[in-house]
């Protein structure tokens, strides 16, 4: 797997630039595995975290026209239940972060596939869920999920070598304030690591909607919702990222931030060029 490492949106202008045949070969190689005529499909790969290659289990769920599978979400290993993403957040973490067992880490989400493969791994570490504004940030509800506001989290500062956020932040209205609390949290060296919508060819964001002062959810575009395993109805997504995000972690209080880019056939992390980042206090 060949990873870039890019900090500003000129920076991935000449990557783009330079890329283009790759990203066409890319898309080609992909469009050789689809079987059309089928509901699901194998694709031979490596998975990183059972560290064995396996038969990747992929089907046309949330892939639009339902001709082209959405590799991100629904190329999933049989054995560890994870998917393309969730796969490489826990290789890219080794690569980025390179973790020690027994580091304090607390990660935005406890009833997922993905935080039970973290929790194997990590003595220390420490999930959540956003169970409702009208609770306490760091009650535990009667089934032993714990409840934080990444605006407004429970703990002390510097009380955490890594913070894995994933697919989160778009869905907070104040997402600086989470920025802010992340940075606050982070022992000094610590890494915020985590994934967001993110438009690689936009510098600035895309606001779907946003709460106005009374409160009212405001929307500019059709609303669009996420997944939410606590909630059937989904998660209102309140923006996509763009290039901007980097300066604003800066001023959160980081002194590194930068985008991580990848593809892989071998271990099966397909959809053109996926991102990760890795914000170092």
């Amino acid at each position: 797997m060949i990873v870039y490492r890019i900090r500003n949106f000129e920076e991935y202008q000449a990557h783009a630039e330079l890329m283009q045949k790759v990203y066409a070969a890319r898309k080609e190689l992909e469009k050789s595995l689809i079987h059309k005529w089928r509901k699901s499909f194998k694709v031979k790969g490596y998975s990183y975290p059972v560290n064995r290659n396996v038969k990747f289990h992929v089907d046309y769920m949330y892939g639009g026209d339902h001709s082209v599978p959405n590799w991100r979400e629904r190329l999933v290993c049989p054995m560890s239940g994870l998917n393309n993403r969730m796969r490489a957040a826990v290789q890219l973490f080794d690569i980025e972060c390179a973790p020690y067992v027994q580091d304090h880490i607390y990660i935005s989400e406890q009833v997922t596939t993905l935080y039970r493969h973290y929790s194997s791994r990590y003595r220390n570490i420490t999930g959540s869920e956003f169970l409702g504004d009208e609770l306490v940030p760091g009650s535990i509800n009667l089934v032993g999920l714990r409840h934080e506001d990444l605006t407004n989290l429970s703990f002390p500062d510097a009380s955490f070598d890594h913070i894995l956020s994933f697919d989160c932040l778009e869905h907070i209205p104040n997402y600086r304030k989470g920025f802010d609390e992340c940075s606050r949290t982070l022992v000094h060296g610590g890494r915020l690591f985590f994934s967001v919508p993110f438009h690689l060819n936009s510098q600035q964001h895309v606001t779907r909607a946003r709460v106005s002062p009374d409160g009212v959810v405001e929307h500019f575009m059709e609303p669009e919702y996420h997944g939410d395993p606590l909630n059937q109805a989904g998660c209102l997504c309140f923006r996509y990222y763009g290039w901007d995000m980097l300066e604003e972690i800066k001023s959160a209080g980081f002194k590194d931030v930068y985008a991580v880019l990848y593809w892989s056939r071998d271990y099966g992390y397909l959809g053109g060029e996926q991102v990760l980042f890795v914000a170092k206090k």
